[in-house]
């Protein structure tokens, strides 16, 4: 028998949709060091995370570790206020693990280039966001006047970061959008954390040790061009790769 057209309007409708997925990179099967490490790298910004949908990545996890305890990590992250959803694999008990942990697997996700892999939690997005400004807008920007030194962090959460002080080597200040520097930008620099691709970082003089826009980094082992070494310049993201220009 045919089903024939409802002759009323459905009470739903069914379309695609793209999320913005935070990639965690696990490299290590040992929960007590990727405990350590997160509470290391999260424990002076604990809103960092807000309950994001989380992709865990398997696909850099050494293959001579032990056995992962997937239900495990995903109560970890839980933790640290993450919200997992999907898995990238590396191979077929991984994806005998996801079913049990609640994970729905996939191989779609965009790596970053190996130069852009650092120590630091990873991030990248596996479908790039559609941005609504009026989100970081609504809000005034933050506004730090002293200097930051090493082992200080900062972050904008939901809107730009201004700072008026130098950022000394060490420190590291983050923004959900742009990042404004009135003075010389030597620590370490993220805009655009939350995968808005649209940010950029400004300073007077750039001289940074790690810049990183919606995960996409560049660390001090790739020395700064000379053009902008030292100089008022804007940095933004194209192509999956950060530009650099003097202002």
């Amino acid at each position: 028998m045919r089903s024939r057209t409802p002759t009323y309007p459905l009470s739903f409708e069914i379309k695609s949709a793209s999320l913005p997925l935070v990639s965690f990179v696990v490299k290590s099967a040992e929960l007590g060091i990727l405990a350590q490490d997160l509470h290391t790298r999260l424990d002076d910004t604990p809103d960092f995370f807000d309950n994001d949908p989380v992709l865990i990545d398997l696909q850099l996890l050494d293959t001579q570790a032990g056995p992962l305890d997937l239900p495990a990590l995903v109560h970890l992250l839980r933790g640290f206020r993450m919200n997992p959803v999907a898995l990238r694999p590396s191979n077929a008990a991984h994806e005998a693990a996801a079913t049990l942990a609640g994970l729905f697997i996939t191989s779609e996700a965009r790596a970053l280039p190996p130069s852009t892999v650092t120590q630091e939690v990873v991030r990248e997005v596996e479908v790039i966001r559609e941005v609504v400004r009026e989100v970081a807008s609504a809000g005034s920007a933050m506004v730090v006047d002293k200097p930051l030194r090493s082992g200080q962090h900062v972050y904008a959460k939901g809107r730009d970061l201004v700072v008026l002080a130098m950022v000394n080597p060490g420190a590291e200040i983050m923004a959900d959008g742009h990042i404004h520097v009135y003075a010389p930008l030597r620590g370490k620099a993220i805009a655009g954390a939350k995968g808005d691709v649209s940010a950029r970082i400004f300073t007077s003089s750039l001289e940074a040790e790690l810049l990183s826009i919606a995960g996409v980094y560049r660390t001090s082992d790739m020395p700064l061009p000379k053009e902008v070494t030292g100089k008022a310049a804007q940095v933004w993201l194209a192509d999956d790769k950060l530009v650099m220009q003097a202002l």
